[in-house]
């Protein structure tokens, strides 16, 4: 008996929750040979809003964390990944058009990107930080902290390049309201679903979907977003549109990269972008 297929809409992740868009507006996402895939939640301004608020609120609890027990958390994402590895395989395979062994190289590369960064969680600190030499009875001690509330632009690397983005900045404290890649952001959202059945508080990560050109000038100038990361803005005229509203309130920018190879080995520098240092005296014999 033949069935019929279930189409899926897949929703956006916020707070921890899966909810609708607010504006009630879906788009069709299609497969690499242009049919039908599923749809996705248009994002609204109102959601942008109510992501920020969920990241901010998730903020105290997730950076107040041990580094430690953040990379116990991250690490458990890759876990689960890997126990879905045929899901997002055969989802990379539909949206890209990739050949299976393509598709099973960049799920390997997400979950050995997270367990690289996960260990890093509770040694960057060393790395970064530092006692500094001062002339005089006085400690002086520089250590990182994290910014705060971080917008994120994505990738198309609907996977691994999402994953690249995002790791980095949850093992060090932030909280993050990520714009999916518009073209592929069902991995996105699925990559939500992971999360959410990894003790990653909610919060910590919400994703939308939708139009990079409507969400993300909100999010820049946004007074409670304290930098954002253009990495995935592929359209100059944008990215300055971005740049100066970012600037409007301090934040702290990343700027596009979206030509970026995210098969390439990481660094430190998707860590450190988006951290504070503090440097505290300390008074020697009082």
């Amino acid at each position: 008996m033949s069935r019929i297929d279930v189409r899926k809409t897949y929703k956006l992740y916020i707070g921890g929750q899966f909810p609708r868009s607010e504006s009630g507006r879906s788009y069709v996402v299609n497969d690499a040979k242009g049919r039908l895939l599923a749809n996705a939640a248009l994002a609204s301004r109102k959601d942008a809003r109510d992501a920020v608020v969920a990241a901010r609120s998730a903020f105290g609890g997730w950076s107040g964390r041990t580094a430690y027990n953040r990379a116990q958390v991250v690490y458990r994402v890759a876990e689960v990944l890997e126990g879905r590895r045929e899901q997002f395989e055969a989802e990379l395979r539909a949206a890209e058009g990739v050949s299976s062994s393509r598709a099973r190289a960049y799920v390997d590369a997400a979950i050995d990107r997270l367990v690289w960064y996960a260990g890093w969680a509770d040694k960057i600190t060393q790395v970064v930080g530092n006692a500094n030499p001062v002339a005089g009875p006085y400690f002086n001690l520089s250590t990182p902290e994290p910014s705060g509330v971080i917008a994120v632009v994505a990738p198309r690397g609907p996977l691994l390049g999402l994953v690249s983005v995002v790791a980095p900045l949850i093992v060090t404290g932030n909280t993050v309201v990520v714009i999916a890649s518009e073209q592929h952001p069902l991995t996105a959202i699925t990559l939500g679903e992971v999360m959410a059945t990894s003790d990653l508080p909610g919060g910590v990560v919400n994703v939308l979907t939708g139009s990079q050109a409507e969400i993300a000038p909100w999010l820049a100038s946004h007074m409670d977003v304290n930098g954002i990361d253009l990495t995935g803005v592929t359209d100059p005229a944008l990215a300055t549109e971005l740049e100066v509203a970012a600037a409007d309130n301090l934040k702290r920018v990343r700027r596009p990269a979206p030509d970026t190879d995210w098969l390439a080995e990481p660094d430190l520098d998707r860590m450190t972008r988006f951290l504070e240092t503090k440097t505290v005296w300390h008074p020697i014999g009082v």
